[in-house]
């Protein structure tokens, strides 16, 4: 087992397997406790509704399928075992217990019922769906929990196994998560709503540093709350939406996608920062972080292209520092670094050095942020050319441009190195209060 998974140290596994035992005495109890709660009240009701799908009716049943379905118990336990340490222990018993809470919150609130009528079994699969259908009834659908589960326990598995054992466990875990399908336990619809959970607990409990709403403080910044209640407007509205689409079709659970994305992002403007979006000094971001924002980010690559779309991609400064929009793939190439301002946008890959100094969106960088920023350019341009970027290239980044212009020596003021941008064609709105004079 330990060679399979890569050799984990046995020198100190004890705290960690006291960690690991202590959880699942809480863990074991508390799942059943709840789980079993919110379907024994969804039974009270005279009509719990369901969200079947049209095609779900051509879904095989597959019994051996309740196999690999079960399976995600087993892992359950083991992958509190294979920590390093008893704070990682507990940064995943965090992410079970957080998705559970959810989980059961939205099967109390929002009960749903599966339709299917399952063949009857015998042998092993029989066995296991007896022993399944004696505390699992037809409720708790979406979000799909095994969903939500698989997906941190995939995500911490992975990450300890060597290369040949991790493909074997990418099939079995795509076999787990087809097996809530053809075993009739749960609805399609459940599927992407259990992911969208599984991924916001990986988000919430990173696997480096902190929380991102760790050190959420309600910002004083009048313009950061105004921006952070338009976003939250957008993610009420989206999430009305679904859920008056819910009556309709099954399919309104995927509004709920953008709607988290929106709310996030507001969290950023209302007091936690860039940090919502986790993204690291290279410019790339976590794996749930790029899952979660996807529909925010798709709206940013939009919205880059409308305003920028009668522009140049960058101009030049002088003959080694460019300013520009946020690069695409092939444009990054041309740099030999790239000083990036944007927290929202994820580094396309080919750059030879990214830089990211992460700031929100319309919002001014940091003093401290500005200074580093403006002599990563100062250091980088000895190596080659250089692009200082936000998405746009109009605000965050236009305002490092300006602190360079003038700390290199080639403008005396702000408005200087203002009016010599505008005059090589690019519009820009620095904010210009942060530039060092």
């Amino acid at each position: 087992m330990t060679a399979a998974l890569g050799g984990i140290d046995s020198s100190s596994r004890r705290p960690v397997i006291r960690r690991a035992i202590l959880w699942l005495l809480f863990l074991g109890p508390f799942f059943y406790l709840t789980y079993g709660t919110a379907n024994w009240l969804a039974s009270l009701r005279d009509d719990v509704p369901n969200l079947a799908l049209g095609w779900e009716s051509r879904v095989p049943f597959i019994a051996w399928s309740i196999v690999p379905y079960w399976s995600v118990n087993l892992f359950y336990a083991i992958a509190l075992f294979v920590n390093e340490s008893p704070e990682q222990v507990d940064r995943l018993a965090k992410r079970y217990l957080t998705a559970q809470i959810i989980a059961v919150i939205c099967f109390v609130a929002f009960p749903l019922t599966a339709t299917f009528v399952k063949p009857e079994t015998s042998g092993l699969p029989g066995f296991m769906f007896d022993v399944l259908g004696g505390f699992d009834k037809p409720f708790n659908q979406a979000p799909s929990l095994h969903i939500a589960l698989l997906i941190v326990i995939w995500d911490q598995m992975r990450r300890i196994m060597s290369s040949g054992v991790r493909i074997v466990w990418h099939i079995w875990c795509v076999l787990i998560g087809l097996s809530v399908l053809t075993t009739y336990q749960h609805h399609a619809v459940d599927i992407p709503a259990g992911a969208l959970l599984g991924f916001f607990v990986l988000w919430l409990f990173p696997r480096t540093g902190f929380s991102p709403l760790a050190g959420f403080h309600l910002t004083a910044n009048p313009k950061a709350r105004r921006l952070g209640s338009y976003y939250l407007a957008g993610a009420l509205l989206l999430l009305a939406l679904g859920i008056h689409g819910l009556t309709l079709t099954g399919y309104a659970i995927f509004w709920f996608w953008p709607a988290l994305a929106l709310a996030i992002v507001a969290a950023g403007y209302f007091g936690a920062g860039p940090d919502v979006f986790q993204k690291r000094t290279d410019g790339t971001v976590t794996l749930a972080s790029r899952w979660l924002l996807a529909p925010y980010r798709l709206f940013a690559r939009l919205n880059i292209g409308f305003w920028t779309r009668k522009l140049p991609p960058n101009v030049a400064l002088t003959d080694t520092v460019f300013l520009g929009r946020f690069p695409s793939k092939s444009e990054a190439r041309a740099f030999t670094t790239v000083i990036d301002l944007t927290a929202e946008m994820v580094a396309p890959s080919g750059a030879e050095d990214w830089k990211s100094f992460c700031a929100m969106d319309l919002l001014p960088p940091s003093p401290e942020k500005l200074r580093l920023a403006a002599d990563a350019v100062e250091a980088a341009r000895r190596s080659g050319p250089v692009l200082i970027c936000c998405a746009l290239g109009f605000q965050r980044s236009a305002t490092v441009a300006v602190d360079w212009l003038v700390q290199a020596g080639h403008a005396t003021s702000a408005r200087e190195a203002e009016n010599l941008i505008r005059a090589k064609g690019w519009p820009l709105r620095p904010h210009t209060h942060e530039v060092r004079e």
